[in-house]
C-alpha cells in the first residue's frame, strides 16, 4: 500500500508522533512499542489487553483480542505528560487537520454541538460525520458560564437555628418617613419573615440588635446561624463583635453569587411583587411603598406554603392558625372615627382615609388622611373595599393630581418582611413612617 505522508496525530484523547498516512488502509494501527515509548505499559492476556500509565499507575486503555495476534483497543486516553509533544489548550482551534464537523462548527459561529448534529442528520450540510468539539477554545473563551448550583438539602430543626437576611434598596423615592431601604430577616425553619424600614444602610447594626432582642425575649431563642451576602452592612466590625458575643455563626455568600443567599433573594421578589401589585391595583402613590412592603409581609406570613407542607409561617412559628376575618383591601377607601380632641359638635365625626395596613402592637387599622397628613391607628373604621381611595375625584379629599406620582419604587431589587401583631383597642394618630 502506498504511503502518502508522515506526521503527528492529535485528538481529544491521544497525541502520537511519526504516524503513517496510508489512504487505502481502512483501520487505525498503533505499534506496542510506540505506545510504550510514550510512558505506558501494555499488558497482554489471551483474550484482552490493557494500557497503564507508568507515572500515575492508572489504567488508561482497555481492549480485546481479535483473530490470531491482533488486539483492538476499545478506548485509549493517553495523559498529557505521556505524549512526546505537550498539548497546549490554547491550540485547540481550526487547522488544516481539523475535521469537517469542526470546520462547519466554526463556519456557523461556533454553533452548539447538538444543533450542528441536528443539521447533519437533516442532510443540509451534505455528508458530514459527527465529531467531538468539546475542547473548542473559542467556545471555552466566549461561552463559559457559571456552574449550576446543586439543590440545597440543608434543613433546620428548630426556629432561629438559621436566619437569612438581605437589604433591599435604595428606592428611587423615599417613604414619607424618609426610608429608602428595608432589611428582611427570614427564619429558615418556619419561613416567617420580619421587615424593618431603614433610612440608611448604616442603620442595619442597630436594627439587628433590635431584632436579636426580640428573638431572645419573645421566643426565648438565640440565633445560631446568620446567613447573608457580602454587603458592607454585614461585614462591619461592630456586627462581627455581636455575633461573637452570642456565639452566632456568620455565613456569607461568595462574591457575585446571590444564589447562595437564595432564600432571602426569593423572599425579596415575593414581597416586591406583592407590594407592587397592591400599589398599582389601587393607584396608590409610590411614596407609600414602605406601607405596602410591611403589609405584604404581614399577609405573606399568613399564607400557607409548600415549604411547610401547607401550613402558614405564622402558624408554624406561633402554633395556631392566624385570623383572617379582619383583613381588608389595601388602598381602599375607609372612614375613621376622629378622636374626641379633633372634633366638635358641628364638625364631621369621621375622616375619609386610605387604608395602608395593620397596626404593629395595636389592634387597629393604619389609615392615612391626605388632607391633614395624619396617620390613624384605629379599630373604629368602616370600609368601602371596592372603591380605591385614589380613584375618588381629588376635590373629595383634598389631594391634587400632581400628588399621584407614577414612579415604580421597586425598580432595583426586591423587599423583605416585618411581623405585625394581628387584630384591631385604642386609637392613636401620628405620621406615616
Amino acid at each position: 500500500m502506498p504511503l502518502t505522508g508522515i506526521g503527528t496525530i492529535h485528538t481529544s484523547t491521544i497525541s502520537l508522533p511519526d504516524v503513517y498516512c496510508i489512504p487505502k488502509l481502512h483501520i487505525n494501527l498503533a505499534s506496542a512499542g510506540q505506545i510504550c515509548d510514550s510512558g505506558c505499559f501494555i499488558g497482554l492476556f489471551p483474550n484482552s489487553c490493557y494500557v497503564q500509565d507508568l507515572k500515575s499507575k492508572r489504567v488508561i486503555g482497555t481492549g480485546r483480542r481479535k483473530g490470531r495476534g491482533l488486539y483492538v483497543l476499545d478506548e485509549l486516553h493517553l495523559p498529557t505528560h505521556a505524549t512526546t509533544m505537550p498539548v497546549n489548550l490554547s491550540s485547540f482551534h481550526l487547522t488544516h487537520f481539523s475535521s469537517k464537523f469542526y470546520l462547519w462548527h466554526s463556519r456557523l459561529g461556533h454553533v452548539s454541538g447538538s444543533r450542528l448534529r441536528f443539521m447533519c442528520n437533516t442532510g443540509v450540510l451534505g455528508d458530514l460525520q459527527s465529531d467531538d468539539i468539546s475542547d473548542c477554545s473559542g467556545c471555552k473563551l466566549g461561552k463559559f458560564s457559571a456552574l449550576p448550583f446543586n439543590l440545597s438539602t440543608s434543613t433546620s430543626s428548630a426556629p432561629f437555628d438559621l436566619v437569612h437576611s438581605d437589604v433591599w434598596g435604595p428606592a428611587p423615592i423615599p417613604t414619607k418617613g424618609g426610608s429608602r431601604y428595608y432589611v428582611s430577616f427570614i427564619d429558615d425553619y418556619t419561613r416567617h419573615c420580619w421587615v424593618y424600614l431603614l433610612k440608611r444602610r448604616s442603620d442595619f447594626v442597630h436594627t439587628y440588635v433590635e431584632f436579636q432582642a426580640y428573638v431572645k425575649t419573645q421566643h426565648s431563642a438565640i440565633i445560631k446561624c446568620f446567613r447573608a451576602d457580602l454587603g458592607g452592612e454585614y461585614t462591619s466590625g461592630d456586627l462581627s463583635g455581636i455575633f461573637k458575643a452570642d456565639g452566632t455563626i456568620h455565613q456569607s455568600s461568595c462574591t457575585d453569587t446571590p444564589q447562595q443567599n437564595g432564600v432571602a433573594e426569593r423572599k425579596h421578589r415575593h414581597i416586591v411583587e406583592t407590594a407592587r401589585s397592591m400599589l398599582l391595583s389601587a393607584s396608590v402613590p409610590s411614596e407609600f411603598w414602605g406601607e405596602a412592603v410591611l403589609t405584604s409581609v404581614y399577609l405573606i406570613n399568613r399564607i400557607p406554603t409548600s415549604h411547610n407542607s401547607g401550613i402558614s409561617p405564622y402558624a408554624r412559628l406561633f402554633g395556631h392558625t392566624p385570623l383572617y376575618s379582619h383583613l381588608r383591601v389595601f388602598g381602599s377607601t375607609c372612614f375613621v372615627l376622629r378622636p374626641h380632641a379633633e372634633r366638635t359638635k358641628l364638625s364631621s365625626r369621621v375622616a375619609i382615609c386610605v387604608f395602608l395596613g395593620y397596626g404593629v402592637g395595636q389592634k387597629g387599622y393604619r389609615c392615612h388622611d391626605p388632607v391633614s397628613g395624619k396617620l390613624y391607628v384605629s379599630r373604629n373604621v368602616s370600609f368601602i373595599e371596592h372603591v380605591p381611595f385614589f380613584s375618588i375625584p381629588p376635590t373629595s379629599h383634598g389631594m391634587t393630581k400632581s400628588d399621584l406620582i407614577d414612579i415604580d419604587p421597586f425598580d432595583a431589587d426586591c423587599p423583605s418582611d416585618s411581623t405585625s401583631i394581628s387584630s384591631v383597642p385604642s386609637q392613636s394618630s401620628g405620621k406615616v413612617p
